[in-house]
Parts: C-alpha cells; structure tokens; sequence
C-alpha cells in the first residue's frame, strides 16, 4: 500500500449497519495509520467525566478562570485509562504527534497540566481510551462496507456538537447516514 493510501488525518464513518457497539454510529479521528496497522479516536462519545474530573484524579491544581466544563470522551475501548489529546499545533510537549499542518495528537500528563493552568492549546480535546487496528484490519473492514472514510474537518473534530458530528461526517461526503440501507452490495 502506498503511503497516500493509508487514512491518517481522516474520519472513519461508522456505517449505519455497523452493529459493534464499541463503534456503531460513531466518528473516528485516524490519527496514525500505516503499513502496521491504524490508531484513531472516536470523536462523538461523551462520557459522563468533564475535563475537570480529570484534573481532580490527577491532583492538578487548576488556576482560576479555567473553565473544566468541557467533556471528556470515550475515545475508543483499548486502554481506556490513558489520555489522548487531539488538539491545534503548538505548544511543547513531551509526547506529541504532528498529524497535520493543523492538527497534533498529544499523549503525555504535561498537555493536561497546562490546560489545568490555562496555558495550554486553546482548541482541543481529551478522550479517554483509542481505537485500534492491527495490519490489514481496518482495510478489511472498509472492503467489508463497515465504514466510509472523508478527509478530517476541524469544524466537526472541534466544533460540531457530539450528537451532529455522525451525520455531519457523512454530509461530507454528500450522504445522508439517515437514509442509507442497512444492506450492503457490491457491484
């Protein structure tokens, strides 16, 4: 596979049959995807956990005017203890991943303590947990009709609400995810 084929800094569209609950009607942000495999967060999974609980469990101080409101997410169903950040470029941190000109994907407890401070990137978010793909897997499933894939949009990554962000995916495409048959077919 050449490497413009592989889904890094795109969204995985969770067919309407997918049945899996781990990711039926979800969004997954790929945020590394290569010849062994593909890492992603799924995007539209509020959990009942704020950022601000975060910081509680984490023992950070948080500085006055943070606001902490903001949801956390379930970002996919291996390793749901760790903390991914997707968030704009900039800042240092100790474990970070460019994934676009645009867009970084950190790893290490210092992005979080700087949000705490309120000194950290202003557009982001915190998900709990990744989705992941050994090689050949997702590939398979895309063949199998379990998702279609778009180029990622910050405007939905960021902005779109949890509950729009499933149908707003497939707008980008030009789909109504509403109105897809539930039945697969090749031709």
């Amino acid at each position: 596979m050449a490497s413009s084929d592989y889904l890094t800094n795109q969204f995985l569209i969770a067919m309407p049959a997918l049945a899996d609950t781990n990711f039926a009607q979800t969004v997954t942000f790929i945020w590394e995807h290569n010849e062994e495999g593909a890492l992603g967060i799924i995007i539209n999974r509020p959990l009942q956990m704020r950022l601000v609980d975060v910081f509680e469990q984490l023992k950070m101080p948080t500085a006055r005017g943070v606001d902490g409101n903001q949801h956390v997410l379930q970002g996919g169903p291996v390793q749901t203890d760790r903390g991914f950040v997707v968030h704009h470029v900039g800042g240092s941190w100790e474990h970070t991943k460019q994934i676009s000109s645009r867009i970084q994907v950190t790893t290490s407890p210092d992005i979080l303590s700087a949000m705490a401070q309120g000194t950290g990137p202003d557009t982001a978010i915190v998900a709990l947990g990744y989705a992941g793909w050994s090689a050949g897997q997702l590939e398979s499933e895309i063949a199998q009709n379990a998702w279609l894939t778009a180029p990622a949009d910050e405007r939905i990554l960021f902005d779109t609400p949890f509950e729009q962000r499933w149908r707003a995916a497939g707008r980008l495409l030009g789909i109504d995810l509403a109105t897809i048959s539930h039945h697969a077919g090749h031709a």
